[in-house]
Formats: C-alpha cells, structure tokens, sequence
C-alpha cells in the first residue's frame, strides 16, 4: 500500500500538471502495476520477499487514485482565479480530499451489481488490460494464488504468444528521458521551447507553433491518432481561419472591439485568442461535454435503473463476515453510509466552502447520480471516453440556476456553486477509477474491502500532495503588472478592506518588500478586473496576475513565465459568472456552441475538437505528431503474423498496454516531474534562471536568433536507424522521442 500509494502520489502530481496545460489526463494503473512488478522483483534478488500477484493488485490499486483526483482538481478549481478569489490551500485540500473518499464510498455498494452481477456485459477495459498485465508479470508462485479464472486465461495468453512479462526498463527509461529532455530544454535554455511561425497578407494574423515536449508527445501517443488528429484540427480552426477571419474583417476598426480593450490592427494572434477565441473555445467546450452527456442518456437511465434495481446486492442481511467468500467481502455498508454522512457534515462546516444545506443535498443528488453513472460508463466505454466533462458542466448549470432561482447571485455563492461541482466531478472521476480497480482485482481473485481500504488511503495521500502542488505551479508563474500600466489612477476604498496585508511573492519581491491591502475588483470599471495590491492611500500598486490562465506572460523587466491554460476551469467559471452575474459575450460563446453541434452533425466528437479550438495550436500540434507516431507504429504491428488475425477491438487492448504506451507514460511523469519541480525552484534559483536566459539569449543560437524557431526542431527531428525490439526485426524506430519499443 505505501509503495502504491507513493507512486501515486507522483503520477497524480504529473497528471495534475497535464490536466492545467492541455485538459487532459492519462490512466496510471498500468505504469504503476509495471513499475511494481520491477520493483518487487529488484527486492526480491537482493534477499528481499517477491510479492504476489494480489499484493501488486493492492500496489496498482492505491497507486491509481492520484490522477482521478488530479482530473478533477485541475479541471475546477482553477476557475476561483477567474471568480476574483484566492486559491486558498485548505479549500482546495478540502474538496479534493472529500471529493476523492466521497466517490470511493459511493461506488462501494454498488461493485456487486456493476463489478459481478455484470461480468459479462461490462468490460472495463483498463481494468482488464491492468489484469493482463500483472497476469504476464507474475511469477509461477503468485499466479497459484490467482483465481481459477485468471490461471486460465495467463494460459491462453500463453498459448497465443501473447502473454509476456512487460518491461518496467521501458517505464523507467521513458521517465529519465523525459526528465532530462524538459530540464535541458526549459532550465537550462538548450533551445527554444516553443517554435512559432506568424504569417503575413494574405493570411494576417494567421500563425502555428509546437511545444514538443515530451510529455504531449506521450499523450499523443496513449489517446492515439484519432483523438489527437481531432483536437489538433480545433487549433487549426482558431489559429488558421477564426484569429485571421477576425484579423481581416476588425484590422479597419477605429475602435476596440468589446470584449476586446485595445485594436484589433495592433493585437498579435495570442492577443485575438485572449480577447475572442477563448469566449468561442469555451462555448464549444461546453457544448461538447453537454451533447456527449445526451449521448449518454441511454446508457445513463439504463445504469440507474439497474444500479437502483440491484442495491440490495451491495450487502449480505445477517450473513457474517466468515460467512460470505473472501472474493466478496466489502467495507460493511454500515461503515460506508457513516462514512458519506460524516463527509458530508465536513462539507458543510468547512468555513473555505462557503456550504450551505442546499448545497450539501446538491452534492448528494448529483454526486450520488453521476458516480453511478461514472462507474457504469467506465465499464461499458472506458475511463477516456467518460464524460466527467459533461456530468460536471450538467452539475453547474442546474446549481447555478437553482441559486439564481432563490436569489443568489455573486460573492460568496460563486465559491459555493464552485465547490459543489469541484466535489461531484473528482467523486465521479474516482467512482469510475475505483469501478476499474474493482474489476482488476475481481479478475485476478483479490479480496474487495482490502482494495477499498487501499484506494481510500491512496486517495487520501494524493489529495493531500495535490493542493501544496496547485498553490505552487499557481504561484511560479504570477505577474505584478504596475497598475499605473494597466488602471492609470486607479483607486478603492481602503476602509472596506481587510486589514492583513500581502507582499510580493517570488522573484519580483527582491525589487518591492512593502506588504499592501488585497482587493478582489470584480467589474471593468476604469481597469480590468482582478487582485490588486493597494496602499494605505487606497491607490492600486499592483495587478497580480494568477500563474493559471493569467494574461501576462512577461514581468516588467522582460522576462518571460510560462502560464497554464487550464481549458476547462476556465469553463467552469465562465458558466457560473455567466448565469449568477449574466455577464458574458454570448455572441461569441454562441459561435463556439455552433461549431460543437455543427462538427456533431458531421459525426465528428464534438468535445474533443472544442478542447483544440481552446487550446493554443502550439499545445496540440505535439499530441497530433504523438498520434501520428502511434499510427506508424500500430500500422507496422498490425502486419506481424501473430497480430494480423485478430479482431481490431483484440488489437486494440493488445495495443494499448504495449511498450510503446508505457514508454510514452514515462515521458508523461518525467516531462511533467520535470516542469513542477522547475516551478517550485523558480524562486529560489531565480538569479540562476536569470543568468542562464542572459547567457542563452546572447550565445545560444538554439534559443534566441533569426533562425532559433528552425534550428529548436532539431532535437525533435526524427532519428532513422534499426533498433532491436522496436519493431520487425531491423525496421527503423519512428522518432528520436518515441520508440516504441514493440
């Protein structure tokens, strides 16, 4: 448990800084039960005791929490920037802490009824390529202790030739070339790391760009060409025909274009995605997840028709514990009804959640509902497609309209209407994380309640880890913009404000030690909204820009800071701004709903262009060429004799935990490993980063010049050389990043 647990700990805090860049995050269960393996069987050739199939069962299970808690964390709380507020430790420890067990519990009744009663029609597909995995990885010892039906299929798979033991070197080497690769390209300032080309007449404004990183490559790879094509597709939208359409048709205007502050003719393309495009992506995002959620509704009444049908499965009346087989044994319904209850009290005495007795019964309702439906999905068609997207957005929208229904509007109600969908979204998200869990170790013969206990401490570890790594990445990548730059004479009330004082934080606090007052400015007049600094006369200082989808990305001396965008959060808030406050442009978000129904009609998924057309293109552009790669490589496989006759679903899980995709999530935790802890050392090394950014921009030809966008693909370029185990025998290996390694 406390190796699984570690583990996930590291894959969550990756996953977190996935789902703050590009929206998105990637199962963990297989690296986890990989690097497990490896482990325990390191232990074992030293002297140490290998473990057993189910003990690396228990591992994988604690060690999978993190990212489902990640997933939600990241997609939601976020939007309190946005909403004008602080990003407070405690609330954020709060709701991913009671988000995270309130999920696992309510998933805990239902595992009879989903997990046994529907073997046969609910697959569960990461949970049964996890099984597949730690079946070929076991030992002839531990797979005795498997069940009968597990020892059965280890030896069809061996009969097939499909049964063989994954390599953790694969995981490991993934994860050192990922941490180095991002270190030497991002503290070190070895070359450009995102490459851009911006066009002139007669596709003004018209621009592209790659931050090929490593850990978009691996995501590439994983979601496969399909999804990756798609999104890429939405970036090519906003970046090669909306930003030059509003180029063309607004460089004339004399006067700036609402929501837009300044000109049109002197906005660079990122200026017309901030002012624009980001209204148009957010609409199509919501759209997405609300049409993929209809798209649903069948399987979503079916589930809790069935799930409801079924409850009285989730327990034993008055058979005891000795009684009932050990492959069935769960947390005692009476343990997990106290435990829902006391979660729930939590929720509404927790000061930072700003509860309310409406709130709580909303979190019950929907929480209740879509962990339901989340851990039917799951099983029916995988944690990737699940739309927790749209189960939140479904969340936010009947909340908000009830608050404004009974008068709630502003302040406090944001923060109130917030953590009730940040809570149903990461109790959702873990309801199905925990469904595929179950159904691992229902395959392999683990004992239920020791899985539940294992996740629930998982869970409550990654929680923990996750609000310290929010705040931080947040905080490495604020702005103090003058606020005689932004809001000329701009000034407050200093008699309304609290008395505690702030001070600067991070690196531009050497050249300011003064503490000031905080105001939370919540309209446009005479200065943009946001945080401000003010003195004791009442006179704003400082604009503090948020480090999560702030607007400046340069600090008054010139250097640069690497913002997150953080898609999704900034939908949440715009749907609770836009219904508690009905302040929106909706022209433009109405543009944004008609390109997701308008790709929906083409049978093109909606949400996952919506998230490209938010997205900048150069975010993208590295999971396309990451699809791309997994093309190459599955096209290649495919034709191999002991792959060509299977059926393309058969393909498709074989595939899915090959080498090439745990390589990939290597990349995916050393490349984000990497960028977090360059984020936390920021402000201690800062005259370090100084010096070296000095150094680079006046010798490094690769990070600064006339031909440093051309010469910063080099590292990327593809390498073309046989390499053993990469593919067919002496076939070359498709890229210098992603060798698949099959």
């Amino acid at each position: 448990v406390l190796t699984g647990t570690i583990l996930g700990m590291i894959f969550g805090a990756s996953s977190l800084y996935l789902v703050l860049k590009v929206g998105l995050t990637v199962s963990a269960s297989i690296p986890v039960a990989v690097i497990s393996l490896a482990m325990f069987r390191g232990w074992a050739k030293i002297g140490g005791r290998d473990s057993t199939i189910l003990e690396n069962n228990i591992t994988q299970t604690a060690g999978s929490a993190g990212e489902s808690i990640a997933f939600g964390v990241g997609v939601t709380m976020p939007a309190i920037l946005i909403l004008g507020f602080d990003l407070e430790l405690t609330r954020v420890l709060l709701v991913a802490l009671l988000g995270g067990l309130l999920g696992i519990l309510m998933m805990i009744p239902l595992r009879r009824a989903l997990i046994v009663k529907e073997h046969g029609s609910l697959k569960y597909p990461e949970g049964t390529a996890c099984a597949a995995v730690l079946k070929a990885g076991a030992n002839e010892e531990s797979r005795a202790l498997a069940s009968p039906s597990a020892q059965a299929e280890i030896r069809a798979a061996q009969a097939a030739g499909l049964g063989r033991s994954p390599g953790a070197k694969v995981v490991f080497t993934g994860f050192f070339v990922g941490l180095a690769y991002k270190t030497l390209n991002v503290a070190f300032k070895g070359w450009k790391d995102v490459p851009e080309k911006v066009f002139g007449a007669p596709l003004k404004g018209g621009s592209v760009g790659a931050e090929i990183s490593p850990e978009l490559l691996g995501v590439g790879y994983i979601i496969g060409p399909r999804i990756a094509s798609i999104m890429c597709a939405g970036g090519v939208l906003s970046y090669l025909l909306l930003i030059p359409l509003i180029k063309f048709f607004g460089e004339g205007l004399t006067t700036p274009l609402a929501p837009g502050t300044t000109l049109i003719s002197a906005m660079s393309p990122n200026g017309i995605r901030g002012a624009y495009i980001l209204y148009i992506g957010a609409g199509a995002v919501a759209a997405g997840g609300i049409i993929s959620l209809f798209q649903a509704l069948p399987t979503i009444w079916h589930g809790v028709r069935g799930s409801l049908a079924n409850i009285g499965l989730g327990g034993k009346a008055g058979a005891s514990e000795a009684a009932v087989l050990r492959t069935d044994r769960d947390l005692p319904l009476k343990v997990v009804a106290i435990g829902i209850v006391l979660l729930i009290a939590v929720i509404m005495l927790a000061p930072s959640l700003h509860m309310n007795l409406l709130g709580a019964l909303l979190i019950v309702l929907f929480g209740f509902l879509f962990v339901t439906v989340s851990s039917r999905l799951t099983g029916e068609i995988g944690s990737t497609s699940n739309p927790i997207s749209g189960m939140t957005v479904a969340t936010l929208l009947f909340t908000c309209l009830v608050f404004l229904l009974v008068g709630w509007k502003g302040g406090t109600y944001y923060v109130t209407a917030l953590s009730v969908g940040a809570i149903v979204c990461i109790a959702s998200s873990n309801g199905g994380t925990t469904s595929q869990d179950l159904k691992t170790g229902f395959l392999l013969g683990g004992t239920p309640k020791l899985h539940q206990y294992a996740i629930l401490l998982g869970a409550f570890a990654s929680a923990v880890v996750l609000g310290p790594i929010l705040l931080k990445l947040n905080e490495s990548a604020i702005v103090y913009m003058p606020a005689a730059q932004v809001a000329p004479g701009l000034k407050t009330d200093v008699a309304k404000l609290d008395a505690e004082k702030q001070a600067l934080i991070g690196p531009q606090a050497r050249s300011d030690t003064a503490a000031y007052r905080v105001w939370h400015k919540t309209d446009t007049t005479a200065g943009p909204a946001g945080k401000y600094l003010v003195n004791d006369r009442g006179e704003a200082v400082w604009l503090v820009d948020p480090g999560i989808n702030g607007a400046y990305n340069k600090r008054p001396d010139g250097s640069e800071v690497r913002k997150f965008d953080a898609p999704k959060a900034t939908l949440v808030s715009y749907i609770i701004k836009g219904i508690l406050d009905q302040k929106l442009p909706w022209a433009l978000v109405l543009l944004g709903v008609m390109i997701a129904v308008t790709l929906q009609m083409s049978f093109v998924p909606a949400l996952a262009f919506a998230v490209g057309v938010y997205l900048p293109l150069s975010a993208s552009s590295p999971i396309f060429i990451g699809g791309l790669v997994r093309w190459l490589v599955d096209r290649r496989t495919r034709s191999k004799a002991a792959y060509a006759a299977m059926t393309e679903e058969q393909f498709t899980a074989e595939s899915d935990k090959s080498p090439g995709v745990l390589l990939a999530s290597g990349y995916i935790a050393g490349g984000a490993i990497a960028g977090i802890l360059i984020a936390f050392f920021a402000g201690v090394l800062g005259d370090f980063d100084t010096a070296v950014t000095k150094w680079a921009t006046a010798n490094n030809p690769f990070f600064e010049g006339p031909n440093a966008d051309l010469l910063s693909l080099l590292p990327f370029a593809p390498s073309r050389g046989p390499r053993k185990g990469a593919g067919a025998e002496g076939e070359a290996s498709p890229g210098i990043l992603l060798r698949p390694w099959q």
